[in-house]
């Protein structure tokens, strides 16, 4: 087994992480129990945790599958350890991500670990190993929409609720920009094994600029609105409605005000 060259340490979970989950569940609870004297702080502060929880999970997706496919160098560079500062950079990892999230209310893919393909042998594990990403995006989705399309709300306070909407809205899409098959993002590393060699290298120097290129875009309004049509309509599929995902993002922005209509739960 390729785990058992990776020593006890590589693979030990960081305390950063798990301060970073601690955060997510004190806060979740504060959010659940209207603890808070203003319940955005607790929704700002829950559904940022969250979201560098699922960043680290999806980069540890990689990194497992890599190594289970061959790379055994995964494990010195500190990519088991779930410790989001192992993630390339915390700027690109870290910051911008939550930045948009912020901004925009995208889930805008993080860091990246860096994979030494010549370990790895088979097209199919290439494919695997870019597919494992955006996965983890789709399964926190799941699971953060569970509640809605198990039909199992009652009892559960709105602005937990918006709170997970918002959440989810989040994870959608992360896992469709990341599926795109766009050079630098995951769904182009899903394609990139079975594509002609000389594909490859005409689509090669444009990989650091294709996030810019998504992002860019998705400044313009109709690509925007296509955009968020998809989005909106994955997560009604999944029983969350526009009301959800829109009260969940204006409660996380406290600081601009939520509107009374999201303090009444439709």
């Amino acid at each position: 087994m390729t785990t058992a060259l990776t020593r006890r340490s590589d693979r030990r979970i960081s305390p950063v992480f798990v301060g970073i989950v601690a955060v997510m569940a004190v806060t979740g609870w504060a959010t659940w129990t209207g603890f808070a004297a203003q319940p955005g702080v607790a929704v700002f502060l829950f559904v940022t945790a969250a979201w560098i929880v699922s960043l680290c999970l999806h980069e540890y997706a990689h990194a497992r599958t890599a190594l289970h496919s061959g790379d055994i160098s995964i494990g010195a560079k500190g990519y088991l350890t779930l410790n989001p500062l192992k993630y390339t950079h915390a700027l690109l990892s870290i910051v911008l991500p939550v930045l948009f999230v912020i901004m925009g209310g995208i889930g805008l893919p993080g860091g990246a670990v860096f994979i030494e393909r010549g370990r790895i042998r088979g097209r199919w594990r290439h494919s695997l190993i870019s597919a494992a990403g955006p996965l983890t995006n789709v399964l926190f989705a799941l699971v953060c929409t569970a509640p809605f399309w198990l039909d199992a709300l009652d009892g559960v306070p709105a602005d937990f609720r918006y709170a997970l909407a918002f959440l989810a809205l989040l994870q959608v899409t992360a896992a469709i920009l990341n599926f795109l098959p766009v050079p630098g993002l995951d769904g182009y590393g899903v394609i990139e094994p079975w594509l002609p060699y000389g594909v490859k290298r005409q689509v090669e120097p444009f990989a650091p600029f294709g996030l810019l290129f998504v992002f860019a875009l998705l400044w313009l309004p109709a690509v925007n609105g296509a955009f968020f049509d998809v989005v909106d309509g994955v997560l009604r599929g999944l029983g969350i409605g526009d009301f959800e995902s829109y009260c969940g993002h204006e409660l996380y922005r406290f600081w601009t005000g939520a509107p009374e209509i999201c303090s009444v739960s439709p």
